[in-house]
């Protein structure tokens, strides 16, 4: 099945995880991709993986950076999709915060999609779909995680209203929540936290288990298709029942 034949799509944060999982399947679907991320190494094997996608250094915290990206939308002829995916996580104590820990993952996670779907929206053809990234940590209540869950959070708020203002250019508008994935995600994390973390997190998981990047990019490639026309302003959570909503 080629759902995305003729179609064309960005990815930003497209060079790891779940957006890397998603940019092969919609490369193996006939599809036209711009793929954004900022780590030279992983770069450099996405531009090997799929030579045909165009894979560009792009950082979200630059507010300057949106140019770049719209340049290359125009060139392909606008876009179809739209996944807004790059972000990182990282957890303190609540009495560990201060205000250069906060600035950084509100540049990184809340401004930097906001302002490059703000620069993208132009370019966005008429009936495309636009996905945004979230995470479970938004419902999770995790002592540690609250600066990274509100920066999530604030990304499901702003779809919603993204959905109503792209509504009348049929343009939808969706966030993808995913739960614990097996990703390099939480490479912030020591090797013996992070088996502890994800110990924990597979006790409160239903399916009893961690996810998949392929799984999780999965239903982002549901949303980003024409089999989701009539889907919009709606979070798809990807998490085995662990948020249990």
């Amino acid at each position: 099945m080629a759902r995305f034949t003729g179609k064309r799509v960005l990815i930003t944060g497209g060079t790891s995880g779940i957006g890397l999982a998603g940019a092969h399947r919609i490369t193996d679907e006939d599809g036209q991709l711009v793929i954004t991320g900022t780590n030279q190494q992983r770069l450099t094997a996405t531009r090997q993986a799929l030579p045909l996608a165009r894979v560009l250094h792009n950082d979200t915290t630059d507010p300057n950076s949106t140019d770049a990206l719209a340049s290359h939308a125009a060139e392909l002829g606008g876009l179809d999709g739209l996944w807004l995916n790059a972000g990182y996580a990282d957890v303190r104590d609540i009495d560990e915060i201060d205000a250069d820990f906060f600035d950084r993952m509100m540049r990184t996670n809340v401004r930097g999609p906001a302002l490059q779907l703000a620069r993208l929206a132009e370019n966005l053809n008429d009936g495309a779909s636009v996905v945004i990234t979230s995470s479970t940590a938004t419902y999770e209540g995790a002592g540690a995680a609250s600066v990274y869950a509100a920066t999530k959070g604030a990304l499901v708020a702003m779809a919603r209203g993204w959905a109503t203002a792209l509504a009348e250019r049929g343009i939808r508008v969706n966030v993808l929540v995913p739960g614990a994935i097996d990703t390099a995600f939480r490479d912030f994390m020591s090797n013996e936290t992070r088996k502890e973390f994800e110990r924990d997190v597979v006790s409160r998981v239903p399916l009893n288990r961690i996810g998949t990047a392929e799984e999780a990019a999965a239903v982002a490639l549901f949303l980003l298709s024409d089999d989701a026309t009539y889907i919009t302003a709606s979070q798809y959570i990807v998490d085995g029942g662990l948020a249990k909503r």
